[in-house]
């Protein structure tokens, strides 16, 4: 996620500087007649991907409409333009698919959004300075129970692993909570993977399933997003085709990419575990926005929001943007070692998502991203046509 408030941001490896070299040259962009008919947008892309990784794309249009421009490449020392249909990692993407199961939970009444977290796991949210009992799953699904910012792949002192290289969630918490609370519960928002991975807890907790097993067969198999994997721990394979994900360096006009680190998807679990494709995390959030896979009231709560940065308000599992045209939209951003991505739907049918391969800590494309989105879902009405 490349917004301040993603704490699964990745430092860059230094050794990048010794990896393959793209050409300097500025890259191509590749699409069809969605060049002529939508030139601003084009512009704005080829921005955001000059400050991005080797390649990027963005997926985006109207009720009924959809069409897809490509800057750079999916594989560097190659010209190939990035697909809508092919698989990333969408990173923080995945806690809206968390929330939505929550929400159903919810609706099925199972879960109680302003139940504290500790009636449904006793002892797990408890010492240095925690008290689950004053944290509720309202508060964890808003980052508003003063849990500190955790990445559990940058700390120094990283969460043990199983003998199998895999996660368990209550490690990955436990590691979570050893950070001192920022706040006390309600009192302001705090970004953390550590409120998703309680939440794949309770998940687990209350459907007696993995919670990888939860979200396949509740949203995805339900909305028919066949390009979408929520993988096993173990499993760390991103199914074809695929984006290749890439570490790297931007210094100036020069470049440079070395592929990025394997990992095993249980490390992020519920916070940040799923692959999905331009295509598919479109039509998921479509579905949400429209009432197709919570109730009424339940996404009414999701959308109760309160402000987390400039033109951006958290609500439960999903942000709300205000754009310059005026038009509200819903999403989220994710980030992961080699992919940074975002999607936003807005309740006209306007939709846009994006995905650049690679991930910055040090001057991330934040604007560019925010300005490309912005463009597409503003785009004048001869434009839409």
């Amino acid at each position: 996620m490349v917004i301040k408030r993603n704490s699964t941001k990745l430092s860059l490896v230094v050794g990048a500087v010794c990896a393959t070299m793209l050409t300097l040259a500025a890259p191509a962009a590749h699409a069809g007649t969605a060049e002529d008919d939508h030139t601003a947008t084009l512009a704005a892309l080829k921005a955001f991907q000059a400050s991005a990784g080797p390649g990027a794309a963005i997926h985006a249009g109207g009720p009924g409409q959809s069409w897809t421009l490509s800057a750079g490449t999916g594989t560097i020392n190659s010209v190939r333009p990035i697909r809508p249909d092919e698989h990333f990692r969408i990173g923080s993407q995945t806690k809206t698919f968390t929330a939505v199961v929550l929400l159903q939970l919810v609706d099925e009444g199972k879960v109680s959004l302003d139940t504290p977290i500790a009636d449904y796991l006793p002892g797990v949210v408890t010492g240095n300075g925690y008290d689950g009992t004053r944290i509720t799953v309202r508060h964890l699904l808003q980052h508003t129970g003063g849990l500190a910012a955790f990445n559990p792949q940058v700390v120094i002192d990283k969460p043990v692993s199983n003998p199998d290289g895999t996660y368990a969630l209550a490690e990955l918490v436990r590691k979570g909570l050893s950070f001192a609370p920022v706040s006390a519960p309600g009192a302001g928002f705090t970004y953390s993977n550590t409120n998703y991975l309680i939440l794949g807890m309770l998940v687990e907790k209350v459907t007696g399933q993995p919670v990888h097993e939860t979200v396949t067969k509740r949203v995805i198999e339900p909305l028919g997003l066949s390009r979408t994997v929520f993988p096993a721990p173990g499993d760390r394979a991103l199914p074809t085709p695929a984006v290749n994900g890439y570490h790297g360096l931007r210094v100036g006009s020069f470049y440079f990419w070395t592929p990025a680190l394997t990992y095993d998807p249980s490390l992020f679990s519920s916070a940040g575990a799923m692959i999905s494709t331009l295509k598919d995390v479109t039509a998921f959030y479509q579905a949400l926005v429209a009432g197709k896979v919570v109730s009424a009231a339940g996404l009414a709560e999701m959308q109760k929001v309160r402000e987390a940065e400039p033109g951006v308000s958290a609500g439960l599992g999903i942000h709300r943007n205000e754009l310059s045209c005026g038009i509200v939209a819903w999403g989220h951003s994710g980030g992961v070692p080699g992919y940074t991505s975002k999607t936003l739907v807005a309740e006209n049918g306007r939709h846009a998502s994006v995905v650049t391969n690679a991930l910055f800590q040090v001057n991330p494309p934040v604007g560019q991203l925010r300005e490309l989105l912005d463009t597409a879902l503003c785009e004048d009405t001869a434009q839409r046509s």
